[in-house]
């Protein structure tokens, strides 16, 4: 054993018959994802679902510092502890180790033998059961509440304040109208991302509806697309964003595009809000992912009197028991209902003719 938690195999003096020489590790894990990929294409995977997962999988690969195979028990406790520590939700954390897990399982089944031949590493799975993804509900601690209305309200103030005094007004006309969007509509970023200025219907229903093409697939299915209304003001904003902000920057179909046209990464949204929220100078207490802004735009709702099916529609959710784990009313959510419940009552008493 080397000291990291691996087995290390010594190739024989002699040259192995059939097997490829020793090559750069970067080159061929790259070739390996390829394959990886090709691999789910073959199971039915959605071409969104494999180019997002393959970006997953770079991000976490990137963060271990070395290759696939010379990753160790201690590398995942530090990159998962690691983003645990900058705020990251438990359930993107869980997805970031199953990417890598699925990948690994891959080597571990197809390129062993020429992995231990090459590198002299014979693998071992780095995913134990003291640091496999444990699944955390909803009413776990460890699962932060979404933003407040208010705090989404102060951030908006913020983004407004920006786009008012912004040296590239583009891009910060595109942000107001893009976290807007993710959060009163509730979309996930990779859906805000595949947006065209095509899937805007500003005619179709009493609010306007976006129609959301590449709606998350489910258990390996397609894109499964959706409408969802423009609520809130949201028609106004986006209106505003198309006519004022967006047509000096792009001349292309991306609704959200980058400063030099091509479409957002869904990397970028999330880094592009990070960094507004350093800008914005909070305590960590009031910072907030993308997934966040989805999970908020869920609670609130809720909390308002929307129903719990029309939530899920909104959502995009297959089941509705998962936008209950989605909805987290706030601590005076009870009492708030009681009141509004007792008033309703008193108002009909005090309706009715004596």
């Amino acid at each position: 054993m080397d000291g990291t938690g691996f087995h290390l195999v010594v190739a024989a003096t002699a040259p192995v018959i059939g097997v490829e020489t020793p090559t750069d590790p970067g080159s061929f894990q790259a070739r390996c994802i390829e394959d990886y990929q090709a691999s789910q294409a073959v199971r039915g995977f959605s071409t969104l679902t494999i180019d997002n997962g393959a970006a997953t999988l770079e991000r976490f690969l990137a963060a271990c510092g070395r290759p696939a195979w010379e990753v160790n028990c201690e590398d995942i406790d530090r990159v998962v502890g690691g983003l645990a520590t900058v705020g990251m939700a438990t359930s993107t954390r869980r997805g970031y180790v199953s990417v890598f897990k699925g990948f690994f399982s891959f080597l571990l089944e197809r390129k062993a033998a020429q992995i231990e031949a090459m590198f002299g590493v014979r693998l071992v799975d780095p995913i134990d059961t003291f640091n496999a993804a444990r699944h955390v509900g909803a009413e776990s601690p460890h699962v932060p509440p979404p933003p407040t209305p208010q705090r989404m309200e102060t951030f908006f103030a913020f983004l407004r304040e920006r786009v008012a005094i912004a040296r590239v007004f583009a891009a910060a006309g595109r942000d107001y109208a893009l976290f807007r969007t993710l959060y009163h509509a509730g979309l996930r970023t990779e859906e805000a991302v595949m947006l065209d200025t095509a899937d805007l219907h500003f005619d179709r229903g009493p609010f306007g509806k976006i129609h959301v093409r590449y709606g998350k697939a489910a258990k390996g299915s397609g894109p499964r697309p959706r409408w969802v209304p423009m609520l809130d003001g949201l028609d106004l904003i986006l209106k505003w964003y198309l006519a004022d902000v967006r047509s000096p920057m792009a001349a292309g179909v991306v609704l959200f595009p980058d400063q030099s046209g091509d479409r957002l990464h869904r990397g970028s949204v999330r880094n592009r809000l990070a960094h507004l929220l350093d800008l914005e100078c909070v305590p960590a207490a009031d910072r907030f992912s993308p997934h966040a802004m989805r999970r908020a735009c869920a609670t609130h709702n809720y909390e308002r009197g929307m129903d719990l099916v029309a939530i899920q529609q909104l959502l995009g959710h297959w089941q509705v028991g998962t936008t209950m784990g989605y909805v987290r009313p706030s601590a005076t959510f009870i009492e708030d209902a009681y009141r509004r419940a007792v008033s309703t009552t008193l108002s009909t008493f005090e309706e009715e003719p004596r």
